[in-house]
């Protein structure tokens, strides 16, 4: 499976557990967007699922809600909720946590591949796809007729190319890259339902990162981490130990109202037959309008690598927000922190070849050693995907917040760090 759909892979067992309450009214409802969708192009409402990482719901919830927007229900690695192919266009350009923003077209019975066949041929695609386009087939497959997701894939592909030449003459393209329109598959048991995912490639990635650096912190997840935490804005965010800059320049971009949409120009809902350019431009037109300048703001970030500085400075400058940044070479523990309170936030390396866990045993140690001797009054946060580690911090966490990457299961630890000479305790 393609790691832009890992969000979409990870809903299984949720949709799964959902998919009972498919039937009836909203099974009608589906059905009745599916007839009407191309009569009124992108303003048909139907059932939307927003896919993310493990641990990123909480905070997709709150950007959703902040939006105007109803959730119908929670997930753990997404949030379903109901709009139209416009609404879709405005989350794939707003949303910071999201994996893919998908469009239900249609939720039905499933027992066979040649069932799979006949369903999907039923669906008018070619009022939803151009004759002369390209589109490409994803998917979520767990049926005992199915010894390849591949294989439903490619029943998909068929059933919609003989529609379209079937229908006008033509056919479209197909292929693995996200070029064009997408085409999704869940199917569970004997249930199925497809959907048009319109981000295409993942909106996890915002597009401003040039150079990754050293095992860097998917976009989405850093803007999470933030979020999450207590933050206001207001007061000093510190990041030591920067690498390639993410956090920082997440923090920035969130702080300025930066929507991730102005990084970006081709989504896989562009491709969708009804797509107006002309709304798409209005509200690119409202990002760039929103963006704010903040008359205080303090984003430390720092790293002993100049060429991670570098990195990070280079992708601050193609996110736009490089002048809200003050990047500096030096060991972590030689970090200005500014006094007044505010954040400082960690993202050391977990150790995850053999050997290199005992050598970072003292660069934890040293981060608590920081935090306790040169951070009072702020709030501590530790980014890890080593607990074992993450002990030899000295300190113990008010909150521990669960998050998962494409390999590990982390924690974002958080610690209250206390002014004066008030002992912490430790773990």
């Amino acid at each position: 499976m393609p790691c832009t759909q890992n969000g979409a892979v990870q809903l299984g067992e949720q949709l799964h557990c959902t998919r009972l309450r498919l039937v009836g009214p909203l099974r009608s409802f589906l059905s009745l967007a599916l007839m009407t969708i191309t009569m009124q192009g992108f303003t048909t409402p139907s059932k939307i699922l927003v896919t993310c990482n493990r641990g990123l719901a909480a905070p997709l919830e709150r950007e959703l809600t902040a939006l105007g927007f109803v959730i119908q229900e929670s997930l753990n690695t997404g949030v379903v909720l109901g709009g139209t192919l416009e609404d879709c266009v405005r989350l794939n350009l707003r949303l910071r946590c999201a994996s893919q923003v998908m469009y239900s077209l249609r939720a039905f019975d499933c027992n066979d591949p040649d069932e799979l066949y006949r369903a999907i041929s039923q669906i008018p695609w070619e009022r939803l796809l151009a004759r002369n386009g390209y589109f490409t087939v994803h998917g979520n497959v767990q049926h005992p007729s199915i010894r390849s997701g591949m294989f439903a894939n490619v029943k998909v592909k068929d059933a919609i190319v003989d529609r379209m030449r079937r229908e006008t003459g033509e056919r479209p393209n197909t292929g693995a890259e996200l070029l064009g329109a997408v085409v999704y598959l869940f199917w569970r048991n004997d249930r199925a339902e497809i959907f048009l995912d319109t981000s295409g490639e993942t909106l996890a990635k915002h597009g401003y990162r040039k150079r990754p650096g050293k095992a860097p912190l998917v976009e989405a997840l850093a803007a999470g981490t933030i979020l999450v935490g207590k933050w206001d804005q207001r007061t000093s965010l510190v990041n030591p130990m920067c690498g390639s800059g993410t956090l920082a320049i997440e923090a920035a971009l969130i702080a300025t109202n930066r929507s991730p949409g102005l990084l970006r120009d081709n989504y896989a809902f562009m491709h969708i037959r009804g797509f107006d350019p002309q709304f798409y431009r209005q509200q690119q037109q409202q990002l760039e309008r929103e963006v704010t300048t903040p008359c205080e703001l303090t984003i430390i970030a720092t790293d002993i690598s100049r060429e991670a500085v570098q990195i990070a400075r280079a992708n601050a400058e193609a996110a736009g927000v490089a002048m809200h940044i003050d990047f500096s070479v030096c060991d972590f523990a030689d970090t200005t922190v500014p006094s007044g309170g505010g954040v400082v936030i960690f993202n050391p390396e977990y150790g995850e070849r053999l050997g290199e866990e005992s050598a970072l045993v003292d660069t934890y140690a040293r981060i608590g050693d920081f935090m306790k001797k040169k951070c009072g009054g702020y709030w501590g946060y530790v980014f890890t995907g080593n607990l074992s580690l993450a002990k030899r911090i000295g300190l113990k966490s008010k909150r521990r917040i669960e998050f998962a990457t494409a390999q590990l299961d982390c924690r974002l630890l958080e610690f209250e760090l206390y002014e004066g000479s008030r002992k912490q305790p430790i773990e």
